[in-house]
């Protein structure tokens, strides 16, 4: 792809209809009046007179410096044409000749030319534009006549043109092994037929953003060797009632006719969101969704049509979509494992130089909750930082590196701290990883640094998890919610002032004891009772309260208590280790970054007792 190419601007349709409005008053300003003019018989001012003697003159208009005027010769209206000269007397000699005054005097020309340049022309000229704007429509939308309004735009690889295959894809071993089951009836048909089996209609891939949902429906199509239709819900949507369902029609009839083969709409929420019911004007959606589902009974399976669609709402989706006979298979796309991170991490390397002594575990770990395009762009971003060095392999550091790129952004090299700013971030990182070591059942501190990020992050504390673990307990949650309010500590304990930079700490605080009181039973008053309910659990998730305004006061009341008792623990443990405090917050004001090993090191040493305020002083 040329780079340079300029791609062609799209115009609204209102700008063509302004051109063509330019037009037809210049065709007024400038053709009709050259016309008129043509028309017209000059003459000199002695024989205007001489035709006001002989009573000749039928019409008169007088402009300021020209006379228009009409005589009749040889049977036949002439209009002339004069220049107009003083003369007090002229209206007078035209009143004695009987000459009517007019305010325009009507040109000469057929009735067949007026009537083309006044009717004929304009609409000739909206025939021929309406014609091109039809023909660049039916091009955009890529057909070539009115039927292409119908026609389905989903892009086609056949065969296995896309290149990826299972192996290109890692950390899914679960949802590979789910669809490798598909991929072996497109093979091997027969199989399945003795014994009675049939192939699902569908499969329903769900999932966060970036976990790689579409990239295992192209692996299904490489793998089996078959046609591979992809389309986006979005691109089913039309302007027209009908024109949707009109395209999920031509997208099966093509199906069929290629089948075996794979059919892939991501982004299916998009058309396949629950019927609410609603009376609406534009029922279009709705339609297109009911074409759907008429499709999807009608099609043979037993002719290798398999039907995947990939989403990240499936609580939004019609019943009717997900039943058994449609969709007969709803297969998790999670966010991968510690090993699935590492066997990514491998996958992507192989696309970049890198060095030999590289440990992806040890990158797997600090990435921890990182999608498959994150790792992706993790790589991607270590390759780049080599670059920048001058290096022509990357290296472990490259890697940490980017991975604090992806959590924090760039290292903002201009934004210079003032010493007082410096020290507090100093002991405000060191209040967080502080509380964190001398609790039990806390991550390890992996990492902590004062440099100033992109994302607005004067400085950071990054833990890692030893293992992975996936449930909490009560105690490892109100840990956490120590170490947040950690960094506020610290500066009430040094500084007796507290400053804004606590604000993101606050808020996941908040979220957490929240969380802890509404949805994990983690209270004594409300026991095991939901409060709160969440949807759109891969993206984000979207809470709400499910209680009466009574109860969401007391909820209120113990998260307010939750977090202020294990904000006043985090002041107890600094307290206790105030001569550490110092100590660490010494280091990190004079080196800027720590590293887990470093922090121990000092943390099990010997206190030294050395205040950074009264060096400051």
């Amino acid at each position: 792809m040329n780079l340079n190419e300029k791609k062609p601007v799209k115009r609204p349709l209102i700008f063509y209809y302004l051109i063509v409005f330019v037009v037809l008053i210049l065709l007024n300003i400038l053709v009709v009046p050259a016309m008129r003019e043509r028309s017209i018989l000059e003459t000199t001012y002695s024989d205007f007179l001489d035709s006001i003697e002989n009573k000749e003159v039928k019409e008169v208009e007088l402009e300021d410096s020209v006379i228009y005027y009409t005589v009749e010769k040889d049977g036949e209206i002439v209009i002339c044409k004069t220049g107009r000269i003083a003369d007090i007397n002229l209206v007078d000699r035209l009143n004695e000749s009987g000459a009517e005054f007019a305010q325009e005097i009507p040109t000469q020309q057929s009735p067949l030319i007026s009537f083309l340049v006044s009717w004929l022309m304009p609409i000739a000229i909206f025939i021929v534009l309406g014609q091109w704007l039809s023909k660049k429509m039916m091009k955009g939308m890529g057909g070539t006549g009115a039927m292409a309004f119908g026609k389905s735009n989903a892009k086609i690889y056949v065969k296995s043109s896309t290149g990826i295959k299972f192996s290109d894809v890692a950390g899914e071993d679960e949802a590979k092994e789910l669809l490798k089951e598909i991929v072996d009836y497109l093979h091997n048909p027969q199989l399945y037929r003795e014994i009675g089996a049939s192939l699902p209609k569908g499969a329903l891939l769900v999932g966060p953003p970036g976990t790689g949902k579409t990239l295992l429906a192209k692996a299904v199509a490489g793998e089996a060797n078959v046609p591979f239709f992809s389309i986006s819900g979005s691109e089913f949507v039309e302007m027209f009632v009908g024109m949707g369902a009109a395209k999920v029609r031509d997208l099966f009839k093509q199906a069929n006719e290629k089948a075996p083969c794979i059919v892939f709409i991501d982004e299916i929420d998009t058309i396949g969101k629950k019927r609410d019911g609603q009376i609406s004007g534009n029922d279009e959606r709705e339609q297109t969704l009911n074409q759907l589902l008429t499709e999807m009974d009608g099609f043979d399976s037993s002719k290798g049509v398999v039907i995947l669609a990939a989403t990240n709402r499936p609580d939004s989706l019609d019943p009717a979509l997900l039943r058994p006979g449609r969709f007969d298979r709803r297969i998790p796309v999670e966010l991968p494992d510690l090993q699935g991170r590492e066997e990514i991490l491998k996958v992507h390397a192989k696309k970049i130089k890198i060095a030999d002594n590289v440990n992806f575990h040890e990158i797997a770990k600090a990435a921890s909750g990182a999608s498959g395009a994150e790792l992706a762009n993790i790589v991607n971003e270590a390759a780049l930082r080599a670059v920048r060095d001058g290096r022509k392999f990357a290296t472990q550091m490259d890697l940490e590196e980017s991975i604090e790129v992806v959590i924090a952004g760039y290292q903002k090299k201009s934004r210079v701290l003032s010493n007082k700013e410096k020290l507090i971030v100093s002991y405000h990182e060191i209040g967080h990883a502080l509380v964190a070591a001398k609790q039990t059942e806390s991550a390890p501190v992996h990492k902590i640094t004062i440099i100033p990020r992109t994302s607005g992050a004067l400085g950071y504390t990054m833990q890692v998890e030893e293992k992975e673990h996936f449930l909490m307990t009560k105690e490892e949650m109100e840990n956490k919610i120590a170490t947040l309010t950690g960094g506020r500590a610290a500066e009430e304990i040094v500084f007796q002032s507290i400053t804004t930079g606590a604000s993101n700490d606050i808020e996941q605080a908040t979220k957490l004891a929240r969380g802890m009181i509404t949805q994990y039973g983690m209270s004594d008053e409300f026991d095991m009772v939901a409060m709160e309910t969440v949807s759109n659990q891969y993206l984000g998730g979207d809470s709400s309260l499910a209680c009466s305004f009574e109860t969401q006061t007391k909820v209120d009341k113990k998260v307010v208590e939750l977090v202020k008792k294990q904000h006043e623990k985090a002041k107890q443990i600094l307290q206790d280790n105030i001569g550490k405090l110092h100590e660490l917050a010494k280091y990190l004001y004079d080196h800027e970054t720590i590293t887990g090993e470093e922090f121990m090191e000092i943390l099990n040493r010997k206190e030294e007792p050395l205040s950074l305020e009264k060096k400051e002083e």
